[in-house]
């Protein structure tokens, strides 16, 4: 939606096709960082967007074996919003999709899925869909995969995924909010657990870390311990947790981390999910999906309107975002492997934080590192000057 807004403002004729009838969808990356923030703000979208309802996450904190810890502070960053907006993924497509159509080369075909490719002398020449009405035929010169991990477009091209291993899986799910709770993301790990309890205003959005592929030996110990579980380790939610009265209302994620080795063939891209699959750790996701957009719109909104985007042009793209998108999954990899994989394998013994951890964790310099990782990333893409006016 993004590359499609940033493409139609720079005169491109666009078509963007969604399978569903809206964007409403539950348990999705509702993060929007520093770094989407910045880019908000030089298109001059920055104060209409949060005016949308969300709110402000200006530092990230972590309860290890009962003790509180602040791990990023957000205020340091060089950038105008110092925090994370949390705001419903429907919500930003909403307003994104809005401003597209302000543009009259912007086309949003709802109810439209993508099915398969149409390749003309070994190049995508444009997609085949289904809409309630039937089949259509779409012609592009170029077609762009923005259709998440288990895209349809790059499984059609033939594009080889290389795993880059991910430990673990997540249950999604609800829990009230009441008014004397704390109004600011925790995650909290202690007895074989790790908790995330993220501030949605009326409730809150709660992940629950597993092994990989845990759920149903989680599901045959039964409900009960389940909320167990979770009431041990964070007790001041109580009886709120009988809440989650059906398996129905714990939704499985099932934790990815892949990435293409080619993202392109000639006549189509892929980005964001589709290139490269990230792991929640840092919930940024979604954030660099977007910097993907505005690095191809700075990149091919030129040679798009003369036509002459080719597949030249396309590897250098992915020569510019692959780097922070290797660097980010390493990092992600490596707080899996290193942190979330040992936590969950303590079973309930209690968890004490080393004195040097304890150190550490109370320094105000080391908070702005990943704050700086998690709220603007490896490479911020900025929007090029002059190409969108």
């Amino acid at each position: 939606m993004v590359l499609g807004y940033l493409l139609a403002r720079a005169g491109v004729e666009v078509m963007v096709l969604e399978k569903h009838a809206d964007f409403l969808r539950d348990f999705r990356g509702d993060t929007i960082h520093p770094s989407t923030l910045e880019v908000m703000h030089e298109l001059g979208l920055l104060e209409e967007l949060l005016q949308q309802p969300h709110q402000e996450a200006r530092t990230l904190s972590a309860s290890i074996g009962g003790s509180e810890f602040t791990i990023a502070d957000f205020s340091h960053l060089p950038t105008r919003c110092k925090f994370i907006a949390l705001m419903p993924q429907w919500d930003f497509l909403n307003f994104m999709a809005a401003k597209a159509k302000q543009y009259p080369n912007f086309h949003l075909m709802m109810e439209t899925k993508a099915e398969g490719l149409i390749e003309e002398n070994g190049r995508v020449a444009g997609v085949r869909g289904m809409t309630p009405q039937g089949p259509v035929t779409i012609r592009a010169a170029l077609t762009v995969g923005a259709d998440g991990r288990h895209s349809t477009l790059r499984g059609e091209a033939g594009l080889r995924v290389q795993d880059v291993g991910a430990p673990i899986d997540v249950l999604w799910m609800r829990i009230s909010m009441l008014p004397g709770d704390a109004a600011k993301p925790m995650g909290r790990f202690d007895r074989g657990t790790l908790f995330v309890m993220i501030y949605r205003g009326e409730y809150w959005q709660c992940a629950y870390v597993i092994p990989k592929g845990a759920l149903e030996s989680i599901k045959a110990k039964g409900l009960e311990a389940f909320r167990a579980s979770i009431r041990l380790v964070s007790p001041f939610l109580g009886e709120r947790v009988d809440e989650i009265d059906d398996w129905d209302k714990v939704k499985l994620l099932t934790v990815t981390v892949d990435r293409l080795e080619k993202w392109s063939r000639e006549g189509l891209l892929c980005i964001g999910d589709a290139a490269h699959a990230m792991s929640p750790v840092g919930g940024i996701g979604i954030n660099l999906a977007i910097q993907d957009a505005v690095a191809a719109a700075n990149m091919l909104a030129l040679p798009l309107k003369e036509n002459r985007c080719h597949d030249t042009l396309l590897m250098q793209l992915q020569k510019r975002r692959e780097v922070p998108t290797r660097m980010t999954q390493a990092l992600q990899v490596a707080v899996q492997n290193r942190i979330l994989r040992p936590v969950l394998a303590e079973n309930d013994k209690p968890l004490v934080p080393s004195f040097f951890l304890r150190l550490l964790l109370r320094s105000r310099f080391f908070r702005r590192i990943p704050a700086r990782l998690v709220g603007m990333g490896v490479r911020p893409e900025h929007i090029r000057r002059g190409l969108f006016d």
